[in-house]
């Protein structure tokens, strides 16, 4: 049995008029002799509605009720997509994570799922008929209706892709697909024709929208092909797909940027084993997420400067969680706002050397001062002046010929 999987993201579904198009291109894969099986996300705006409902009612809304009334948004999409298409001929109907069922584990908001019931499913494709999935949801083993995390619906269709085996799981979203980097920001971005798991891992974790980070880890550990595309123009997408599947030259393949950054810099910190663990645990238990992190050792090896960053949102309750902190000593502590991160992503760095010489001469001939570096195997990100951001994005767009 020939499965494709098509994932069907807010935007797609928006409105009417754009589900009664969605429902076409589901009828144009049927029409081919394959077995569908779709998976949609709520329609835009409405799980931010639900959100927004629920912090009216309450200011310490439960997560088991919060995931009840956000899922809501699914069943009406799905409900509408699987309407049109009955009334085009084609026999199809709505599914929802408990009616299946997609088991999941884990807490409220935020679980993963474990296993997919495909015994019904099966039955009803061998009958000819469309499932419609709500996607983003699923139940727990005490029988309460869980949701999966924001973006959680393009996990949904690639752990399906998984269960049934499927052949290709297609993604549509209001983009073409996967751009070299943001066609928002610069216009001479080119779409990315094929893209490694790793690579549009750290594109997704460093400000990529496309598709969230954790539904492509859950693409790499299943080595699920994913085929990203527009709901609206008929074009070739992007494949995401593993590194040895990848056939062409190229050192870099993407740069991308964000915009929403702080720095903070504690001097003189006393320096002794476990005092980085005594500055972060109290963020982390805060839900603050720290980036990039630089440390100095002092000559006489007493002393320690460290430097991380975080986003700019979280910047007053990193400083009141720092002040607060009797369990660190330092000199002072320095903020800093107005600061964004470039980084440059490519396989090809691997096996490239010069790639890290090359990004520092370019900024360096710009005037583009850095002031925090990290790295990785396929990842180099700077932290510089936010001001400076659009001409770093450009310059380093035309130094490694991307526009290409």
């Amino acid at each position: 049995m020939k499965i494709v999987v098509l994932k069907f993201g807010g935007t797609s579904v928006g409105t009417i008029e754009k589900i009664k198009r969605v429902t076409d291109i589901i009828i144009e894969h049927k029409k081919k002799k394959n077995k569908i099986i779709v998976v949609s996300s709520a329609m835009s705006g409405v799980t931010n509605d639900l959100i927004k409902k629920s912090k009216q009612i309450s200011n310490n809304f439960s997560d088991s009720e919060y995931d009840v009334l956000v899922s809501s948004g699914e069943q009406v999409a799905c409900s509408l997509i699987a309407g049109r298409l009955n009334h085009k001929g084609f026999k199809s109907r709505s599914w929802l994570g408990w009616q299946i069922p997609i088991f999941t584990k884990g807490p409220h908001t935020n679980s993963r799922i474990q296993k997919v019931n495909k015994n019904k499913l099966l039955r009803f494709l061998k009958e000819g008929g469309i499932p419609i999935i709500a996607g983003f949801q699923g139940v727990n083993m005490s029988e309460r209706v869980t949701t999966i995390g924001r973006g959680g619906s393009d996990s949904s269709a690639i752990m399906i892709a998984k269960f049934f085996k499927a052949q290709r799981c297609i993604i549509y979203t209001d983009v073409e697909g996967v751009f070299t980097t943001d066609p928002n920001k610069l216009k001479k971005a080119k779409k990315i024709k094929v893209i490694s798991y790793e690579e549009m891992l750290e594109m997704a974790s460093l400000g990529a929208k496309v598709m969230q980070p954790v539904s492509i880890q859950d693409a790499r550990l299943n080595r699920i092909d994913i085929e990203v595309k527009s709901s609206f123009i008929k074009k070739p997408g992007t494949l995401i797909t593993k590194r040895t599947n990848l056939y062409n030259n190229r050192i870099i393949t993407g740069i991308s940027s964000t915009h929403n950054d702080a720095k903070v810099t504690l001097v003189g910190v006393k320096d002794r084993p476990g005092v980085a663990a005594s500055i972060f645990k109290p963020l982390s238990i805060n839900f603050i997420n720290v980036d990039m992190v630089v440390q100095n050792i002092s000559a006489n090896g007493k002393e320690t400067d460290l430097t991380f960053t975080i986003k700019a949102e979280d910047l007053n309750k990193t400083k009141k969680i720092i002040q607060e902190n009797k369990r660190i000593n330092f000199k002072k502590v320095l903020f800093q706002k107005g600061v964004s991160k470039i980084s440059i992503i490519g396989v090809g760095m691997i096996t490239t050397p010069g790639v890290t010489f090359r990004m520092f001469q370019a900024l360096a001939n710009k005037k583009i001062n850095i002031q925090v570096i990290s790295t990785s195997e396929i990842k180099i990100s700077v932290l510089i002046n936010k001001k400076d951001a659009k001409k770093a994005l450009i310059t380093l767009h035309k130094e490694f010929k991307l526009q290409k």
